[in-house]
């Protein structure tokens, strides 16, 4: 399904899956969709019209996929443990297959100009660092527990990840720890402030939104209203508000409020002074309906 990020207005559907949708993303120019699903396919639409475009027949379930920067490629994952990149100038053509994961694929993005792909598994802690060009593991980040959310900050410098009840910020050139944060809960899904990087938020088995200070870890807000585990958290793309999507079936849109006008003023991430605050959303939460999530957390289409 696809809505308007500012109002909440529902756009369209998109029709075809037989199963549940575990991913979904948008192209860069965001006029093309993809959708990983538990009928063993992942599918490519039109996000203008809505009409399938081509779909890519896989033997298990599609649990990940992301386009490329330069929309020319799709990667997915999933139960198979394979990661296959699709040629979108070239769909009817066989993919690229990279090396066998050690385990069951949960996330992948892009990195590097389409140079790099990260992945990590359901089944085993850590998130891999993949050259496109041999297909093979060079680096491993390590956690301890299964990364649930791996997220690549929009001017490239940061990885964002939540494994267990830890939130975990990476140098994405050097693969050095920046920061890590233990959460009190289990945190499903974890995002970075995208022109800032002076915030982060999360969302886990508590059923709260919250936003923390990326440089302290302190928290700054604590949002209440989903009645159920929130499975994702995305700012959104320059950073005004964000959104979360729970297990009770809701997705809800948040304003960024700057605390107080101090804020605005102090130093961020990629060590420059915030631009002015950005203005509030006329509503504090709007709520987001008619789409269903099952007990595991996957949307249905």
């Amino acid at each position: 399904m696809l809505r308007n990020g500012d109002t909440g207005d529902w756009i369209g559907t998109f029709e075809g899956h037989k199963g549940a949708v575990w991913s979904s993303c948008l192209d860069t120019n965001a006029l093309r969709a993809a959708s990983g699903s538990a009928d063993f396919s992942a599918k490519i639409w039109d996000a203008l019209t809505g009409n399938e475009l081509h779909s890519f027949e896989h033997k298990h379930i599609v649990r990940a996929c992301a386009f490329s920067e330069d929309t020319h490629m799709l990667l997915t994952g999933g139960v198979e443990k394979i990661l296959r990149i699709y040629d979108m100038n070239r769909p009817d053509a066989a993919p690229r297959e990279l090396d066998k994961t050690p385990g069951s694929v949960r996330t992948v993005a892009w990195l590097h100009s389409d140079q790099s792909i990260l992945s990590s598994c359901s089944d085993m802690g850590g998130v891999r660092l993949w050259d496109v060009r041999s297909g093979k593991i060079v680096q491993t980040l390590e956690t301890k527990a299964p990364v649930t959310s791996a997220e690549v900050s929009q001017d490239g410098r940061f990885i964002t990840t939540a494994d267990g009840s830890s939130v975990k910020f990476w140098d994405a050139n050097h693969f050095g720890l920046v920061k890590s944060y233990d959460m009190s809960c289990t945190v499903e899904s974890a995002s970075l402030e995208p022109k800032s990087g002076s915030k982060f938020i999360t969302g886990g088995e508590d059923m709260w939104v919250h936003v923390y200070d990326f440089f302290t870890g302190e928290e700054i807000a604590c949002n209440k209203g989903h009645h159920g585990p929130v499975h994702c958290v995305r700012f959104a793309p320059v950073g005004e508000s964000y959104a979360s999507g729970s297990e009770d079936g809701t997705i809800r849109i948040w304003p960024l409020n700057p605390a107080n006008a101090d804020d605005a003023e102090a130093p961020t991430a990629n060590g420059k002074p915030k631009a002015a605050a950005v203005a509030a959303a006329n509503e504090v939460a709007r709520k987001i309906e008619g789409f269903h999530i099952t007990k595991e957390g996957q949307t249905e289409a």
